[in-house]
């Protein structure tokens, strides 16, 4: 079931499986900003990564010495657990919560709550984690939202580029073709705001950034400016990706990564792993802006 808010400017839906967001539509227009998911290209739309990012090393890892699997980028992608659990005018809630399966490749009593919250032009997508256990809990978090590129019929990958709100110099992390991250680095980003797109860029996977300054990207138009911005103050690395050749770009704000492929697969020791005490909760935001 998709649930649906509505401001002054925009329209958006999410879709109760997954918590994934489905929609953002300009109502004057009717241009439609997120992608709708070809399931001949690639179906997904923005999902929530969690409690990883990526995929494991052989599938598997270590937690607390016992071994679990875990599908990649974790629990919540197309899952059918999720529950919208509030809504308002300006808000949709929605919760995903640990049970008796869910400990099976995850042994931590986790609550997820996901809160959209639509002001003007600008949807907060807002991660509540919460630890409901006796036990430290070990998480990471992450967005995937896509957005279509071009915008119009009329239009090219290449009228595209990617904007940073400071200079950057930044490599990416080579993936290499089981998924995990490599050893090497290829340099990306040199003294410059600007990342041109073209359908070549992620010939080998995404492009995956853990030091830069900026922490708000924009997609714009060579021609008509900026289009839309994702401000990810709460998230330290950034993920770019897009099938090669498709019509889309994900902007993917990351609190943590996928194995690399020297991995120990002790998940406490994973690269970014974030850990929440318990009975203790945290809130991890970011913000989609349409600028057009």
């Amino acid at each position: 079931m998709r649930h649906k808010l509505v401001s002054s400017e925009l329209s958006i839906e999410v879709n109760e499986i997954g918590m994934e967001l489905s929609s953002i539509k300009n109502k004057a227009s009717g241009l439609e900003y997120l992608w709708q998911g070809d399931p001949n290209i690639w179906n997904g739309q923005a999902p929530v990564l969690f409690p990883i990012i990526g995929a494991l090393k052989n599938e598997f890892t270590f937690i607390s010495g016992q071994k679990y699997e875990m599908p990649k980028h974790g629990l919540v992608r197309n899952s059918n657990k999720p529950k919208l659990v509030e809504k308002t005018d300006s808000s949709l809630r929605f919760r995903f919560s640990w049970d008796e399966e869910t400990m099976l490749l995850y042994p931590f009593k986790f609550q997820l709550d996901i809160l959209f919250t639509l002001e003007n032009k600008t949807l907060k997508v807002e991660h509540i984690i919460s630890n409901l256990g006796d036990k430290a809990m070990f998480y990471s978090i992450g967005a995937h939202p896509a957005f279509n590129c071009p915008l119009k019929d009329e239009e090219e990958y290449e009228d595209y580029f990617l904007e940073f709100e400071q200079y950057e110099t930044d490599s990416t992390w080579v993936v290499e073709e089981n998924g995990l991250i490599g050893l090497d680095q290829k340099l990306v980003l040199n003294n410059t705001a600007t990342l041109p797109l073209n359908k070549n860029l992620f010939d080998k996977d995404a492009l995956i950034f853990k030091n830069l300054k900026s922490r708000k990207v924009s997609l714009s138009h060579k021609s008509s400016g900026p289009i839309l911005s994702v401000k990810f103050d709460d998230f330290n690395y950034l993920g770019i990706w897009a099938k090669p050749g498709a019509p889309f770009v994900c902007i993917e704000p990351w609190l943590g990564i996928g194995d690399s492929i020297n991995s120990n697969q002790k998940f406490e020791e994973k690269d970014g792993i974030l850990k929440l005490e318990p009975h203790q909760s945290d809130s991890k935001s970011y913000e989609i802006t349409i600028l057009d």
